[in-house]
């Protein structure tokens, strides 16, 4: 999701969606419209990824206690940077996450304090993207890092970097999704990218990819439109 729409969590877990992906490193999402959107994914019973450019340690955690289900980080290029988001995410003795326990993801402490940080660290997922050949380079001691679950391509940076933008099925490109996809099965942690058709979805599956994110409100509006306008002209042509 690119902005926030009530009606999507509960319309995307009839569809059969496992979670939805809010966009906040490219878009702009108010705090509480953040808080409001994560809630509305537990109440349809959907699991909530948000994407953050945010490094800072208490700005993820944050989101965490506000019920998201996963933080995706962008541009993770070393095992420095991925030690860092582990840290961050996780309470000890995994990591050095600030507790609280009084948010979403704790049932605002009706639950079991004593069982919440372990639970928490257990629950959490973090994935972080592969989006430069320095990455690339780095990515089986990326995923070896404890913390790390999984390992998500950024083909429109990572295609840009290795100039041959835009095209996902350059040699360069699919050794980089090789590369992602044997340290990922390696370590035994989840990856995937942004998919297609069914016939690239398939691809994906056959190489152990399980992120699979297919699909967008912006693709749905700029799919749907051109569509409503031809049936449009077309009732208008019959009547006239």
């Amino acid at each position: 999701m690119y902005y926030p729409n009530a009606m999507m969590p509960m319309h995307a877990a009839k569809a059969g969606f496992d979670a939805i992906w809010l966009d906040a490193e490219h878009n702009t999402w108010d705090r509480r419209e953040l808080q409001r959107m994560i809630a509305l994914h537990h109440l349809a019973n959907i699991d909530c990824v948000v994407r953050t450019g945010s490094r800072n340690a208490n700005e993820l955690y944050h989101l965490l206690e506000d019920g998201a289900t996963a933080l995706m980080i962008p541009l993770v290029n070393t095992p420095d940077d991925a030690a860092a988001l582990a840290a961050a995410v996780r309470f000890p003795p995994l990591g050095q996450r600030g507790l609280d326990g009084a948010g979403l993801d704790n049932g605002f402490y009706t639950g079991n304090p004593a069982a919440y940080p372990a639970s928490a660290n257990a629950e959490t997922l973090l994935i972080v993207q592969i989006e430069t050949p320095e990455a690339v380079a780095n990515v089986d001691r990326i995923a070896s890092i404890p913390g790390i679950d999984g390992l998500f391509l950024g083909p429109g940076d990572l295609s840009l970097r290795l100039h041959c933008p835009a095209d996902w099925s350059h040699p360069l490109m699919s050794a980089a999704e090789n590369a992602v996809a044997e340290a990922a099965a390696r370590h035994r942690i989840a990856w995937g990218r942004p998919v297609g058709g069914a016939e690239q979805i398939a691809h994906l599956v056959r190489k152990g990819g399980r992120l699979l994110a297919h699909g967008s409100d912006f693709g749905a509006i700029m799919n749907a439109l051109p569509t409503y306008a031809k049936t449009l002209a077309e009732g208008i042509a019959q009547g006239s």
